[in-house]
């Protein structure tokens, strides 16, 4: 079906209502802070201020999976910064990253503090600070990155398109949920072939590849992203479900997803981590609950 619409695009585009939909009151097409606001900082090397969504998923499941592996310089305090709120645009914040989007982190390690925004930017730098989750020779080393930027150059077609327009705008649009759902399926595709030999995505060793790339699409097989696992036919992804599934069941993975999570069930929620036994704290908490 051919949608009919009116609509005839000015020869100068301006900013005259807000576009509608979900996150419409923080989206805006000038960059820079809002508000005066001074970030917290807490004791441990590495200050993470951000949000579990899957970008913000990305970087706690590579700091809870170097703590497991024993780098204990991998010690950090999560911030929550509630993008809905509008913190994402405290002076504080967009001193961290100018582009006013979550993860940023800040690492206080050296006696220069460092500040790295874009998660694929800060899962490498902590893969070369540790000397961990990034293979050092190559064609491995090539595979891994190229893994890590295929799914950079790949999720927004995912989030920004299909989620956008299938599940946050203000109207169902027959033309962009086709569009964006037929590229999402070929990615699933690209992937799906991938794993059918692979047991990582990168090749047989666990990367930051597989960190970056499981928060969204193995979300979207396990049916956490939009709803859409059946409009999708998720199902069909067989070896993206394996490999989904056997990421998820590892420890550090499954607390990487409670930190800064503030949707879903709250015992999956860890607003903020300033300390290992937060995840300890939490569990107790839970206990408890069931037990009263």
């Amino acid at each position: 079906m051919t949608e009919k619409t009116d609509y005839l695009p000015p020869k100068v585009w301006s900013w005259d209502k807000e576009s509608g939909g979900t996150f419409a009151n923080i989206n805006r097409p000038i960059a820079g802070p809002t508000h005066d606001k001074d970030l917290p900082v807490g004791r441990h090397p590495l200050q993470l201020y951000s949000l579990g969504t899957p970008n913000g998923i990305k970087v706690t499941v590579m700091l809870e999976e170097l703590l497991a592996a024993g780098y204990e310089g991998a010690e950090y305090d999560a911030w929550l910064i509630r993008i809905n709120n509008g913190d994402q645009f405290g002076t504080g914040f967009v001193e961290i990253n100018p582009n006013s989007k979550i993860p940023a982190l800040l690492d206080r390690s050296g006696s220069t503090p460092i500040r790295i925004f874009e998660s694929g930017a800060i899962l490498v730098h902590l893969a070369e600070k540790f000397g961990a989750f990034l293979p050092r020779e190559q064609p491995a080393r090539a595979e891994t990155l190229s893994w890590l930027f295929w799914q950079m150059g790949s999720a927004p077609f995912l989030g920004g398109g299909f989620g956008h327009f299938y599940a946050y705008a203000p109207a169902k649009l027959e033309y962009p949920i086709n569009r964006y759902a037929m590229e999402v399926k070929r990615q699933l595709d690209v992937l799906d072939r991938r794993l059918a030999g692979s047991e990582f995505v990168a090749g047989s060793e666990y990367t930051i590849a597989d960190m970056a790339i499981w928060p969204w699409y193995g979300g979207l097989v396990k049916g956490w992203q939009y709803g859409a696992a059946e409009f999708l036919a998720v199902h069909e992804y067989t070896n993206v479900r394996r490999w989904a599934e056997q990421l998820f069941a590892r420890p550090a993975v499954k607390r990487g997803r409670m930190v800064n999570r503030v949707v879903g069930d709250p015992s999956e929620q860890l607003h903020e981590r300033h300390d290992a036994d937060d995840f300890a704290t939490k569990t107790r908490d839970k206990l408890a609950a069931t037990q009263s």
